[in-house]
């Protein structure tokens, strides 16, 4: 009866404790802001890194004044070198910050100047704005390449143990033939 109970508490206590909202993501801290002017909105662009770097992790917020209840809105990015936008996705609510529009742990794959582009709909109208330039810097660290080659190296020594184990324990009749 009592180890019944146990497990009744304790599987208890995993629901009630997978079913709260996850604490373990920390808040998003906004570092930087950018001011956008789109059409009558006035839009903040937040950043949690800056500056900004190649390939590098951050999460970016959307702010319009007045805040985003009654409003929508897309993005579109133009990479260094492109002439063109890529195609606009919209702005949804940022996944830990549910009171703004955001990305969630995006990142920029290449240095250069990138330009945002915003268009935003809401009760005084459609309003389009632009960002640029955004200046992205190198990638931190050592180049990908190398940091693949190095992150290799337990695999390959898996794989040696493996086949020095298994050639080990075959039995003998299996390594005379």
């Amino acid at each position: 009866m009592r180890k019944t109970v146990m497990a009744l508490l304790g599987v208890i206590g995993l629901l009630l404790g997978t079913a709260l909202p996850a604490s373990a993501y920390e808040p998003v801290n906004i570092v930087h802001t950018e001011q956008v002017q789109a059409g009558p909105y006035a839009l903040t662009i937040g950043f949690s890194t800056w500056p900004l770097r190649a390939m590098q992790s951050l999460d970016f917020t959307f702010i319009p004044d007045g805040g985003i209840e009654g409003k929508s809105g897309t993005l579109s990015v133009v990479k260094p070198g492109a002439e063109k936008a890529g195609r606009p996705s919209p702005l949804s609510r940022h996944p830990r910050k549910r009171d703004v529009w955001g990305l969630d742990v995006e990142s920029l794959n290449l240095p250069g100047d990138w330009t945002f582009q915003f268009v935003v709909d809401g009760p005084q109208g459609q309003g389009k704005g632009t960002l640029k330039p955004l200046p992205v810097m190198e990638q931190p660290g050592p180049p990908m390449g190398l940091s693949w080659a190095i992150s290799t190296i337990p695999l390959f020594a898996l794989i040696a143990l493996i086949v020095v184990a298994w050639r080990r324990t075959r039995k003998p009749s299996e390594q005379t033939s």
